[in-house]
């Protein structure tokens, strides 16, 4: 379409189109939503969101102090996300390549000799990409739904009728020494180990029945993402069949109806799908159909190291990529109280705030004297959605801000009594004749 032409169906003047192109007008909110219907454009994918998430990545690349490289203003990292995201993220994939040669050559190996390159950040690129939800897995999920014609309370029942009827598979509960779920195709026997919840023995059901009958979708949408490697490609491969079984226990338009109607209560909600807490909150972050979209939560699971096994940035939170996050943040003060909900109203230091809510979970250990794997899983939205939340009640949302950072390194707070490593943007500056509420003073500069 040209200029011409789309300011004919806009109603303006080309030239007045042009000067927006170029940043010179603004965009009212009639003329963006008419844009939007022209073009067939969902206006949250004009929320920034996208863009949001390349800056961060790209301030937390251009901060490394290995790379030796001057500092690049705020504006021109804006700018680069905004008008060359193409660019922007070959820049990330130019530093992740360059942060694994790195590793690689500094002779970071196993015992055995094998060099340690995990695929995870690949498989988790995959599901930012898709902002966490994947329409071809939803409708491949509905329409096995429709043939199980099921009830939500029923769906165990009717998928483990379905692994018997249909694929002649036995079902075993019992002692299975180092796993939790082994599965035979010669013998056509599924055995769960006996360690395993009740409710986790339904997810891993529908796990199966995925596996069985999602295969020609799942490995699509594999060969789409063109993986690097055949660990990357196993890891998405799982990922999606996660997502799979999630959606046949938690069908979309139900729990959708189910999270509005119950505030987004997270325990209420899993209770009546027959979830863990944990697979309850995954699914709420998933939930961005258009047209039926739910709250944009980011979602995560954190252990006792401050280490990231999930993570999904449906909210547009701006996770740091390397290193640890921020000790004042909830996901981590969650510990201190076992198995209590956790709320916290937090805010960036460029004044993005979210409502948090986070609680601890503990598995069982396999043997006596193992201790038991225990994590945080944690949601939050934009605080413009706290209404729509049943953790927001209570709670006033102007004075129980709490301010956070993306990662020490990437902080610029000054006396904050948590800090851990001085920022990477700004130099220190350490008087011995005083003792501040930080052990590291620095001087905050322009980026």
């Amino acid at each position: 379409m040209t200029q011409q032409a789309l300011a004919v169906q806009l109603g303006i003047s080309a030239s007045y189109l042009n000067l927006i192109e170029h940043d010179q007008r603004g965009v009212t909110a009639a003329l963006l939503i008419k844009v939007a219907e022209t073009l067939r454009v969902d206006l949250t994918t004009l929320s920034g969101t996208t863009e949001r998430q390349l800056e961060v990545q790209l301030r937390e690349t251009f901060a490394d102090p290995l790379l030796g490289a001057d500092a690049v203003p705020e504006d021109e990292i804006a700018a680069l996300a905004g008008g060359s995201p193409a660019a922007a993220r070959a820049i990330l994939a130019l530093y992740r390549a360059w942060r694994v040669a790195r590793e690689d050559s500094g002779g970071i190996a196993l015992p055995s000799g094998r060099r340690i390159l995990l695929p995870t950040e690949e498989a988790r690129d995959l599901f930012n990409d898709h902002a966490n939800h994947v329409p071809a897995i939803e409708t491949a999920a509905e329409a096995l739904l429709v043939e199980l014609a099921a009830t939500p309370s029923e769906a165990n029942h009717a998928i483990a009728e379905r692994l018997r009827r249909r694929h002649g598979l036995t079902v075993t509960v019992g002692p299975l020494e180092g796993a939790l779920r082994r599965y035979d195709p010669q013998a056509r026997s599924l055995h769960l180990s006996d360690m395993v919840p009740r409710e986790s023995r339904g997810f891993y059901l529908a796990f199966q029945v995925a596996l069985l009958e999602m295969r020609d979708t799942i490995e699509g949408i594999i060969e789409a993402a063109t993986p690097s490697s055949t660990e990357a490609a196993a890891l998405i491969r799982i990922g999606l069949l996660n997502y799979a079984a999630a959606a046949l226990l938690m069908p979309y338009t139900a729990y959708h109806a189910a999270a509005r109607t119950l505030r987004h209560d997270v325990e209420a909600l899993a209770a009546r799908f027959g979830v863990s807490f944990e697979q309850a909150c995954q699914r709420l972050s998933s939930l961005q159909r258009p047209g039926l979209r739910g709250v944009p939560f980011f979602f995560l699971r954190a252990d006792p190291a401050g280490n990231i096994s999930k993570r999904f940035s449906g909210a547009g939170f701006p996770f740091a990529r390397y290193g640890s996050s921020c000790p004042r943040w909830v996901v981590h003060t969650a510990f201190a109280t076992p198995g209590a909900m956790r709320v916290q109203v937090a805010q960036l230091p460029d004044g993005a705030t979210f409502l948090c809510f986070a609680r601890s979970v503990t598995g069982a250990a396999s043997h006596w004297g193992e201790p038991p794997p225990v994590h945080v899983i944690a949601m939050g939205a934009a605080i413009a959605h706290a209404g729509e939340i049943v953790y927001a009640d209570g709670l006033d949302l102007d004075r129980a801000v709490v301010g956070i950072g993306q990662s020490c390194r990437l902080c610029d707070r000054q006396d904050c009594r948590s800090r851990a490593f001085p920022p990477l943007e700004h130099r220190l500056s350490l008087d011995p004749m005083t003792t501040g509420a930080s052990e590291f003073t620095f001087e905050v500069r322009g980026r």
